[in-house]
Order: structure tokens, then sequence, then C-alpha cells
């Protein structure tokens, strides 16, 4: 686990800076000097650790000061009005996740993804299913096994009733016809600390969120939620070799503007993007937060992000995951 307390220390550092780099920036290399990223998450969520990350490296790219202003609350219902009413200049964006595809079509906010425009994706972030370290479950196969053979004892915890996280556990329940209580959390905070406290057996989670915890011993993975296995945890198998699931669902970390950006600026953005991931200083830093580069340009993300849209509606209409 050397590798995932290097992760761990390396995210711990990205925390307690709070300023950016003031080198000088070129203030005609991009169309404003200022670029301001919405999110809809807390201080040290893998929403956050993903922006303080891109942060320094993107200004150097785009020759603009890049600032974070948090609109926590409304699971991103307040960014994505603010990012829709912005102007379409390249001064506003918005950190894209899964969330916020659940929000506008379970809570059906006034703005919705319909009303942005998705620019470019930078990451995948790794899920991983983990237990607390004395559990006898070795792998999620174990978890999975045992509440197949023991109906109505399994306890697996969860996000709430849309998240990706909860779509994971719900899909993988069915699949094996397990009689399993999925219990919701509001957040990743309280569920790790119900998978410490006993409350649940297991729970899937952000990596990066999980590091330190894995790296002190109170926490194990027990599976990957991955195409491959991780470079930080290559003794942990990945869901779907284990035969756990037969597909994957990937958290996306991204970019969204208003709509309207001129093409020549998307150009601009997308070009910056990809000097990110290949600077090799930042390559280092996004590989100890166990962020998987995963670029795609707004062609690119706009289809994939429509993909996994009707994906998500599908899994809603399945399971009966009724909007609010």
């Amino acid at each position: 686990m050397g590798q995932v307390m290097k992760g761990a220390l390396a995210a711990l550092a990205m925390l307690i800076v709070t300023s950016f780099s003031t080198a000088a920036w070129a203030q005609d290399a991009y169309p404003v000097d200022t670029v301001t990223i919405y999110t809809h998450s807390k201080p040290g969520s893998g929403s956050d650790l993903f922006l303080r990350a891109i942060s320094q490296p993107l200004s150097k790219y785009l020759g603009a000061k890049v600032v974070i202003d948090y609109w926590t609350g409304g699971s991103g219902a307040k960014a994505m009005a603010n990012l829709a009413n912005a102007p379409a200049d390249g001064s506003t964006f918005y950190a894209t996740t899964p969330t916020h595809i659940t929000t506008s079509l379970l809570s059906k906010p006034e703005k919705t993804f319909k009303d942005i425009d998705y620019v470019v994706n930078f990451f995948y972030d790794p899920e991983i299913f983990y237990a607390k370290a004395d559990s006898p479950f070795k792998t999620i196969k174990d978890a999975v096994d045992y509440a197949v053979a023991n109906p109505g004892k399994a306890r697996w915890g969860g996000a709430s009733a849309g998240s990706l996280e909860r779509q994971i556990l719900e899909k993988i329940k069915k699949q094996a016809g397990a009689d399993v209580a999925i219990i919701p959390h509001e957040d990743g905070a309280g569920l790790l600390i119900n998978v410490l406290n006993g409350t649940v057996d297991i729970g899937v989670g952000e990596l990066g969120e999980l590091a330190g915890q894995i790296a002190g011993g109170e926490l194990k993975p027990l599976g990957v939620y991955m195409p491959e296995r991780l470079p930080t945890l290559t003794d942990v198998p990945t869901a779907k070799e284990l035969g756990v699931d037969d597909e994957v669902i990937i958290k996306f970390r991204g970019l969204a503007g208003p709509k309207g950006i001129p093409a020549e600026t998307i150009k601009l953005i997308e070009a910056a993007a990809q000097k990110v991931l290949a600077d090799p200083e930042f390559k280092r830093e996004y590989e100890a937060l166990n962020l998987i580069p995963g670029y795609m340009g707004q062609e690119e993300y706009r289809a994939y992000v429509a993909k996994f849209v009707d994906a998500q509606a599908k899994f809603y209409a399945d399971f009966g995951v009724p909007a609010e």
C-alpha cells in the first residue's frame, strides 16, 4: 500500500493549498484573464481534489487565472442555474460529475443539464468497494456470496437513491439475486463512518476519498469498479474479473459551460486540457490522487454524456427510482 500512502499524502498536501500560483500569465493568451469554475461539492470532496489539482496547470496553459467557486447544496442545481445564466465568453465553467445528471433527472430543477453545454473531460475517478480492515470479506465477491447465502442479513452502504454508487450496488444485487438491504447515505463521509463502526458490511466510494484510511490500515479494498486494475492497487481485482458485474459505469470529471461559447475558445480549452494531462509534473500529482486520465474533446464529451443520460434514465425506470 506504499503507493496509496503517497497518494493520501499528496491529496492532503493539495487540501492545504489555499491559493494558486501567482506566476504571471499572459492576459492576451485567452479571451479572459480570470476563469471561474463552479462546484456543487464541499472542500475536501472528490470534486474539490480534482479542481485543486487542475487549477494551477490549467492557469499555466490557458494563460488565465483559475479560481474555484463553491455552490454547495442542491446537488448541482444551484451551480447549473448560475452557469446557464453566465456569459458565454469562456470565463465560467462547472465541474461535471454524474451528480448533476441525477439531480436533473430526479429533482427536475429550474435549470438542468439540457441548459448547459459540455466542453472537455479530464479524468475518470475510480470507484472501489471497501470494508473495515477486520472484515471477513477478502473481495467483493465474498460479500456478494455471503448476501446470497444469508438472505436478509447483509447490509450494504450506498449513497442516495439515484447516485452512481447506489446504481452500482443495485445492479450487483439484481444480477446476483441477493436479498440484501442497501442503506442510503447523504454523503461519502457518513458512509465511511458506518463502514468503520459496523453499521454496514461494505461501502462503495471514490478511491481518492478513501486512500488515507486504506493506507492507515482502517479499511481494506474489496474490488475496483473500473475496466482494469489500478496502478496503485495492483493486487485488488476488478468487479468484472470477479464476475460480480459484467459492465462498468465510470464516474467522469470534466467541465461544462454555458451554451454558446465560441468554437475558437473551445479549441483553446481543448488544447490546454491536453497539455495539462501531458505535463510530467502534473501527471505525478493526479496519479497520486488516483485520477485516471480520460480526455474527451467537446464533440466526444457531448456524445458520452448523452449516452450516460440514457443509461441513467433506464436505470431509474428499471429500478423504480421516483422523481422528487
